[in-house]
């Protein structure tokens, strides 16, 4: 009987271009989208210090920003606003000359080009925090008012599409929020807009950071009622459908990394792309560990956007973008 000699899986890896030519899973530079935050006021720059590398950046700022982010070869980014005025409505939110549309704008006119995303949400617009418009029941008792936050978000993302975004996006979690702004923006004449659903945002530790920066923690309360429990798996996939009903073309997961199995099965699920978030307690997590000199930040960093593609999504919103497509190189 013939024998037949032991398979050696170290012939696969034994130099690095046939490590390239056979790997399964490619990151690039067109796989990530830089998040940018913009604010009210003049010749503003101001780093912010929970979010290593990141800044604030007024709207006469946001053009030459974005220039280098065109530079070190991403082609997407995706807006977060914050005003010089909250209120209990958020209504900052539906001024058309508001902060973010003036970005959009601004950016637009910057890099053409540039695939611009635009957050839809309260948080960042709220004196309370909250992602919606909230709804007294009793003395010092309130709750998110679902139907009233979807008028808002649908007026909101109008708004955003009339000042010139490619995509709105979605992640104040209110049930319904899907099929209200796609009827809103094609009622607006903006049928080629794209809605990039945050469809299964956990109510996650990771957000710190981002809070920080855009002072949008709950000023009462939490958010347990309208974000998913981390506990859950089956109920993202429920989310995600009823999304995709609605009109989403995109769904995002977020965070990422803690949720590389949400990502898969999202993937293996639908058949439409899936977005994940690194989000700002992810990257600050890579940040502090590289800073006391425990780990490889920038290997850390590439090997965690890539177990995200591998997980299955289709691109990553990430604070390291730049970085990483510089790393990344002209793939």
């Amino acid at each position: 009987m013939a024998s037949f000699p032991q398979r050696r899986m170290r012939r696969l890896r034994k130099n690095p271009a046939i490590r390239e030519m056979l790997s399964e899973t490619r990151l690039s530079r067109h796989d990530l989208v830089q998040p940018l935050f913009v604010c009210d006021g003049k010749e503003i720059d101001r780093p912010i210090e929970t979010l290593v590398g990141q800044s604030h950046h007024s709207t006469d700022r946001i053009g030459e920003r974005v220039l280098r982010v065109k530079e070190s070869g991403v082609s997407a980014v995706i807006l977060f606003g914050i005003p010089d005025r909250k209120d209990a409505t958020g209504s900052s939110s539906l001024d058309p000359e508001g902060v973010v549309p003036r970005a959009i704008r601004a950016v637009r006119e910057s890099v053409p080009e540039m695939v611009i995303i635009a957050d839809v949400c309260l948080c960042e617009f709220t004196d309370h925090g909250h992602c919606g418009v909230l709804q007294e029941q009793s003395p010092g008792e309130f709750k998110v008012d679902n139907d009233a936050t979807l008028e808002v978000l649908s007026r909101q993302a109008t708004i955003l599409a009339d000042a010139g975004c490619d995509i709105v996006a979605p992640s104040a979690m209110a049930d319904g929020q899907v099929q209200a702004i796609r009827v809103a923006l094609d009622a607006a004449g903006h049928e080629e807009v794209m809605i990039l659903s945050y469809a299964a945002k956990y109510a996650s530790a990771y957000y710190g950071p981002f809070r920080e920066a855009v002072k949008s923690a709950p000023a009462g309360g939490d958010r347990l009622a309208y974000q998913m429990d981390p506990r859950n798996a089956r109920e993202a996939l429920q989310e995600v459908a009823l999304d995709i009903d609605e009109g989403a073309d995109i769904v995002m997961i977020k965070p990422g990394l803690p949720y590389l199995d949400i990502i898969a099965r999202v993937h293996d699920t639908f058949e439409v792309p899936v977005a994940a978030y690194h989000v700002s307690g992810e990257w600050a997590q890579i940040q502090a560990a590289a800073e006391q000199g425990l780990i490889d930040g920038d290997q850390v960093y590439i090997e965690s956007l890539q177990a995200i593609r591998r997980a299955g999504a289709s691109f990553i919103v990430t604070y390291g973008a730049e970085q990483a497509a510089r790393m990344l190189g002209s793939c």
